[in-house]
C-alpha cells in the first residue's frame, strides 16, 4: 500500500503499524511517508553526527587533555551513547513516531517534560544549522581569506532548504551519498595515519612518540594529577557535542519502512560505525599531532585547526591539506542538511502532542512537513549575525545554549526509557514481546542517566576554579533555559506527571 494514499483524516488514538510496514503510523494528523530504509537512517545519523565537533573541535580537545586523555574521553562518552541508543531503540521500535523521544517524554513522563525537551532540542539543531553554515564559509576562507562568508551562507542556506522540501526518499538518498564522503574520508585518514606513523612521512617513523613527548595527558588550569584530570573532564563536553546526532536514528523512526526490522538494524550499525570512526580518528590524530602543537589551540574558527589538516602539514604532504579541507566542507554541509531534517521532525512531534501549533504537522503531497521545514530553516539565517562584531557575540551566546543540550536530551531519553519499562511491567507486557530488547537493562539506562546528569552539573566546573561570571552562564545557560521551559509550561497548564496506569502504549504502536 502506498503510504501517501491516506484514508482521509485518521484517528490519533488507536493507530497501529503492522510488522511488515503495511500501514503507516500517523503522529497526530501529520501524514509523513515511510520512505526511509535502514541504511537511510544510518546515513542521516552519521551525517548529523560527524561534523565540526569531530573535524574541528577535536583539535582543541587534543590540546586540552592530551592524546590518551582525549581518547579515553571519547571512549567513555561512547559508552554513554551506547546506553542512549539501546534505550531509544526499544521505544522507537515499539512506538515508531516522528519526533520520537519528545513524544515519549509527553506520553510516558510529563507533558511539560516533552515540551521543554522538544523545544530546547529543536532550538539546538536549528542553531547548529546556522553554525554549520558559518563553518562552511570559514572552511572556504582557508583558500581565500578575502571572501565574505555571507555569500556562502546565503548559497548553502538556499540549497539545503530546497533539499529538505524534497520527498523523503530523495532526501534520504541525497544524504546517504553526502554522508558517505565523510566515512570514506575518515577511513582514508586512518590508512594515511598508519602509513605516516610507520614512517612514510618526512619525519620518518613516529610510533607512539607523541604519547611520550609531550606526554599522554595534558595539564589544564592546574598542575599535576589534578590538572590532568581537569583536562580529561573538560573534554567530555566536547566529546558529547561531537557525538550529538547519533540519536537521530530515533527521529526518523516515523518515516521508516518496517520499523520493527529496520530501526534496530540502523541503531546497531549507527552506534558501532560512529564510535569506531570517532575513536579511530582521535587515536591516529593523537599519534600524528603532538598535543602541544600551536595550531591546535587557535580554536575552531579556522579549518587549519583541524587535526587532520595539521597531520597532513606535519607529514609534509603539500596537496593533502587542500583535499582534506574540501572534504571538511562536504562534512559540514552534510551535517547542515541533517540539522534541518531533524529540527523539522522534532516540530512535527511537538505538534502531535499539542506542545506546538497544529499547523506545523501539515504535510504536502510528498509527505514533507513544509511549515516545520520552513521555520527550522529560517533560524539558519541567524548565521548572518556573524557579519558584525556585536552580532557575533549574540551568536556565541546562542551557541552556548546548544553546547550541552545534547546531554539534556540524552538524560531525558533514559528517563523516558526507565518509565517505559515500568509501564510495560505495570501492563504485564514482557520484554520478550518487544520488537527489540536492549541488553543490560535497566542498569545501562541508569548508567547513562547518572553520567549525563553528572556531566551536565559539572561541565562548568572550571569557572569555580578561576571564577568567571560570563563563563558560568555560558556553561549553564542551556540547563537554566530547560528548567525555565519546564517550570513555565507547568505553571501555565498545571500539568501533572503521567500515572503508570495512564501511560499510552497503544497509540502508534507496532502491531506484531
Amino acid at each position: 500500500m502506498d503510504p501517501s494514499s491516506s484514508e482521509g483524516e485518521k484517528s490519533s488514538k488507536e493507530v497501529f503499524v503492522s510488522a511488515n510496514g503495511q500501514r503507516d503510523v500517523e503522529t497526530g494528523d501529520d501524514q509523513l511517508q515511510r520512505g526511509l530504509q535502514s541504511y537511510h537512517l544510518q546515513f542521516i545519523a552519521i551525517g548529523g553526527t560527524i561534523g565540526t565537533g569531530l573535524f574541528l573541535g577535536s583539535g582543541a580537545a587534543l590540546a586540552t587533555a592530551g592524546p590518551v586523555g582525549c581518547l579515553i574521553a571519547f571512549i567513555f562518552v561512547g559508552s554513554i551513547v551506547f546506553s542512549i541508543m539501546t534505550s531509544l531503540g526499544e521505544m522507537a521500535t515499539f512506538i515508531p513516531v516522528a519526533g520520537s523521544f519528545t513524544v515519549y517524554a509527553s506520553r510516558f513522563v510529563d507533558r511539560s517534560l516533552g515540551f521543554a525537551m522538544g523545544w530546547i532540542y529543536w532550538f539546538s539543531w536549528s542553531i547548529t544549522f546556522a553554525l554549520e553554515l558559518v563553518a562552511a564559509g570559514l572552511i572556504i576562507q582557508y583558500w581565500d581569506s578575502t571572501l565574505n562568508i555571507g555569500i556562502f551562507i546565503a548559497i548553502f542556506w538556499a540549497i539545503f532548504t530546497a533539499v529538505n522540501f524534497l520527498p523523503i526518499k530523495w532526501f534520504g538518498a541525497f544524504e546517504m551519498w553526502f554522508a558517505s564522503i565523510k566515512v570514506v574520508t575518515i577511513v582514508g585518514f586512518i590508512i594515511f595515519g598508519i602509513c605516516i606513523d610507520a614512517g612514510a612521512g618526512k619525519n620518518g617513523y613516529l610510533g607512539f612518540h607523541a604519547w611520550q613527548n609531550p606526554g599522554p595527558f595534558a595539564e589544564y588550569i592546574t598542575t599535576g594529577a589534578s590538572g590532568k584530570f581537569v583536562g580529561f573532564w573538560s573534554v567530555l563536553v566536547t566529546a558529547g557535542f561531537s557525538y550529538q546526532g547519533a540519536e537521530l536514528v530515533g527521529i526518523g523512526a516515523g518515516e521508516t519502512h518496517d520499523p520493527a526490522k529496520n530501526v534496530p538494524k540502523a541503531i546497531r550499525w549507527t552506534f558501532w560505525g560512529i564510535v569506531s570512526l570517532f575513536v579511530a580518528t582521535i587515536f591516529f590524530a593523537g599519534l600524528l599531532v603532538p598535543s602541544d602543537t600551536p595550531d591546535l589551540s587557535i580554536g575552531t574558527t579556522n579549518a587549519s585547526a583541524s587535526p587532520l589538516v595539521i597531520a597532513a602539514n606535519l607529514a609534509g604532504v603539500p596537496v593533502l591539506p587542500h583535499i582534506i579541507n574540501a572534504v571538511l566542507l562536504t562534512a559540514v554541509l552534510s551535517a547542515a542538511n541533517s540539522n534541518v531534517y531533524s529540527g523539522s521532525r522534532i516540530l512535527v512531534g511537538l505538534a502531535s502532542e499539542n506542545n506546538a501549533p497544529a499547523f506545523l504537522a501539515r504535510t504536502n503531497q510528498h509527505g514533507t512537513p513544509y511549515f516545520a521545514v520552513g521555520i527550522t530553516s529560517a533560524i539558519g539565517l541567524l548565521a548572518f549575525l556573524n557579519e558584525s562584531q556585536s552580532g557575533g557575540d549574540v551568536f556565541t551566546w546562542l551557541l552556548n545554549i546548544t553546547a550541552i543540550a545534547g546531554f539534556i536530551t540524552w538524560s531525558c531519553i533514559n528517563v523516558c526509557h526507565l518509565r517505559f519499562m515500568n509501564a510495560l511491567k505495570a501492563r504485564g507486557i514482557s520484554r520478550k514481546e518487544l520488537p527489540y530488547a536492549a541488553p543490560l537493562q535497566p542498569y545501562l539506562a541508569w548508567f547513562g542517566l547518572f553520567f549525563c546528569v553528572l556531566i551536565l552539573l559539572t561541565n562548568g566546573f572550571t569557572v569555580f576554579i578561576t571564577w568567571s561570571t560570563s563563563g558560568f552562564f555560558a556553561a549553564y545557560v542551556s540547563l537554566i533555559l530547560f528548567i525555565v521551559l519546564f517550570v513555565g509550561h507547568k505553571l501555565v497548564f498545571w500539568t501533572k506527571p503521567v500515572k503508570l496506569a495512564d501511560v499510552d502504549l497503544d497509540r502508534d504502536r507496532v502491531k506484531q
